[in-house]
This record gives structure tokens, C-alpha cells and sequence, in this order.
């Protein structure tokens, strides 16, 4: 698949990174996929599940960032798995592809013998990783290519996500979603009975601006109370912040360059 045509290869952390994705109908992923990656500590150890991996982005960049991990890239649809076969493949993701595995499953639909056949576990997971579909049905008009605007709507809210999440944690194993901050009161109500001592990060283009993304992480069945922190600045000007450049380049995690953010673990 890789140098076809219709995809292409993209890199990410400087180059340490090589994802092969569809060039067009699908989702293609990046900056929400490096920060994800760039959530988890660099000490991070177990089993983690890129939930809804697209063309594996966020998986990679983690299994960079976190040398003792192993990552299941879950995706239900063929074309970005076989990208993300692919990008294994390739001579500058050599060294992680024995410590990732994919998955093809809807979580919508798949029950739990599926998913085990798949190498899908339940609370076998160390950390959960997740980008989903964030418009509400309705909201937007949907792309006409059905695969992107299937990884643009929601199909049933964030519900089903948050609640996969905790059937595949194990006990105090870390869920970590990239959303929209309008979908932060929904976010709320799907942590709300499974996760605990949450922290949300919001996501500034630039200093004067309002958040556009949120960084939410909790803990499985705790109950310590949630944190709003302080804001993370991505552009200075038409440059990314020195901050936000570190991340990009897979030079730091977020944690190194955002004090209030703690590293998930």
C-alpha cells in the first residue's frame, strides 16, 4: 500500500515516525494524534490500546514516547488498518512493529468473544488512547466520502467509547481522550460512575484565544475529584510555541514543558 497512489507518507516526531494514510476520504490524522502520544510518561509500562487508531498515529508516537509499552491499534475500518500494516513495515517504524498489534473491531457492535478473538481483552490494559468521532450527529453536514464522515459524526456520543475504555482497563488503568471542548459536558457524563481523579487540559491555538480541543484524563474506578488545568498554548504568533514545538519534534512529552499536567502512568 505504501507509495500507492492514493496514500501517503507523513512524518511525525521528527521524523522518528513514518504513518502511511489514505489521501483522501478518510480522517487523517495529526496534532490531536502527537498530543495523545505525547500524554502518557516515558516510563509508561503495559498494554495500550489506541481506540479508534485510523491510520495508527496516536499508537506510534506512544510507543515512541514509552519504550516499555505495547500497543493494540483498534480500528474497525480495513483501508486504515492495512495503512497502518503498512506503516510497520517501513524501514523508520522497524523497531516498534514487535511491540504493536492491530485489532479490527467496531465497538459499537463487536461483543466480547469478538474482540478477544481480535487479542482484545477484558482490563488487560494499562491505558486507553482515544481521538473519536467528535460531531454530534446532525450538527455538521457529513463529508460525502462515507469512511471520513464516519470519523467526523458520532454514532451513539462519546458513550460507547468511555464505556469500551473501562470493559478493556484494568483497576486504576488510565483512559486519555483528545475532544472538542464543546463536547466537554459529555466527556463529563461518561466519566461520570466508571473514572475518577480527572484532569482536563484545555488546548489554546494561541494565548488570546478560546480552547478549541480538551485533553481529558481520568483513572478507572477511582473517585478523587477532578482538575481543571491551567491552559496549554500552541502558536506564538504564525510559530508553534517552543512548548508545542518540543511535542511536535517527539523531543518532550507533555508533561516535561506543562507543569501541571501529570504524566499518565
Amino acid at each position: 500500500m505504501a507509495g500507492h497512489a492514493d496514500t501517503t507518507v507523513d512524518a511525525f516526531l521528527g521524523g522518528r515516525v513514518e504513518a502511511v494514510q489514505p489521501a483522501a476520504g478518510h480522517h487523517r490524522s495529526g496534532l490531536e494524534a502527537v498530543l495523545l502520544g505525547a500524554a502518557i510518561a516515558a516510563d509508561a509500562t503495559g498494554r495500550v490500546i489506541d481506540l479508534g487508531a485510523g491510520a495508527g498515529v496516536a499508537g506510534l508516537c506512544a510507543a515512541v514516547r514509552a519504550p516499555g509499552t505495547e500497543v493494540t491499534l483498534v480500528e474497525r475500518e480495513p483501508e486504515l488498518l492495512a495503512a497502518a500494516s503498512a506503516a510497520l513495515r517501513r524501514p523508520a517504524n522497524r523497531a516498534l512493529a514487535s511491540r504493536i498489534a492491530l485489532a479490527r473491531l467496531d465497538i459499537t457492535t463487536d461483543g466480547e468473544a469478538a474482540r478477544g478473538a481480535e487479542g482484545v481483552l477484558r482490563e488487560q490494559a494499562a491505558i486507553v488512547l482515544t481521538n473519536p468521532p467528535f460531531r454530534p450527529e446532525g450538527a455538521v453536514r457529513a463529508s460525502p466520502h462515507p469512511a471520513r464522515a464516519a470519523a467526523h459524526v458520532a454514532e451513539g456520543g462519546l458513550d460507547p467509547w468511555f464505556r469500551f475504555a473501562a470493559w478493556a482497563l484494568r483497576p486504576g488503568g488510565a483512559l486519555v481522550a483528545i475532544l472538542p471542548a464543546a463536547s466537554l459536558y459529555e466527556a463529563l457524563e461518561g466519566l461520570a460512575g466508571r473514572f475518577g481523579d480527572g484532569a482536563v487540559l484545555p488546548i489554546h491555538p494561541r494565548r488570546d484565544e478560546p480552547a478549541l480541543r480538551i485533553l481529558v484524563a481520568a483513572r478507572k474506578g477511582s473517585r478523587a475529584p477532578l482538575s481543571l488545568l491551567p491552559g496549554l498554548f500552541l502558536h506564538d504568533g504564525p510559530h508553534y510555541t517552543p512548548e508545542a514545538e518540543a511535542i511536535l519534534r517527539g523531543e518532550a512529552g507533555i508533561s516535561d514543558v506543562h507543569g501541571a499536567w501529570r504524566p499518565v502512568v
